[in-house]
């Protein structure tokens, strides 16, 4: 009887570090998958960093409920399990959304995000988001762009002038 509490201690234990420790989880319902399905949607949350785990409902709730995660107990009924995403906050969102439009065989329960319990349309929306790379890219670019064009318009500038004085030889050239 010691030993199984003390499992069931130490799995709340490690839920609880994956709560911590990620930046976003997505909750599904996985009733219907097969194996197979079960084993290739596995396979694609290891290649994105994400970590992909069936839990008891009762588990979740308490693991939750010690780090102070709200509004999840309406969720938390039937098959549950539970991406999370630890690198890439859209990532699990992404993967999971994907595998859905493919397979329609396992459904989104809710999500989260910075300890904020989101419903299937907040993950739904996570999955929108573009990758962190794609983001930055986006963010370098729009800084880029004022310095880009203040050397254009200085450019210009000296351009014009270059194109007076080089105008301005010419017609002493013909006058000679």
């Amino acid at each position: 009887m010691a030993k199984n509490y003390e499992s069931k201690a130490a799995l709340i234990e490690e839920i609880k570090e994956l709560m911590n420790g990620c930046q976003s989880a997505v909750i599904v319902d996985y009733r219907g998958l097969t194996v197979e399905e079960d084993t290739a949607l596995r396979k694609k949350f290891r290649e994105s960093g994400v970590k992909y785990r069936v839990l008891k409902n009762t588990y979740i709730k308490r693991a939750v409920d010690e780090i102070g995660i709200t509004g999840l107990d309406e969720y938390l009924n039937g098959p549950t399990a539970v991406a999370f995403g630890m690198t890439d906050p859209a990532a699990p969102a992404k993967i999971v959304k994907e595998f859905i439009a493919d397979k329609k065989k396992m459904t989104v329960k809710c999500g989260i995000v910075d300890k904020q319990v989101i419903d299937a349309k907040g993950v739904d929306a996570l999955a929108e988001l573009p990758s962190r790379e794609v983001l930055i890219a986006k963010m370098l670019g729009s800084m880029n762009a004022p310095i880009t064009g203040l050397v254009s318009v200085l450019g210009g500038t000296i351009r014009k002038l270059l194109y007076a004085l080089n105008a301005v030889a010419d017609s002493k050239g013909e006058a000679a």
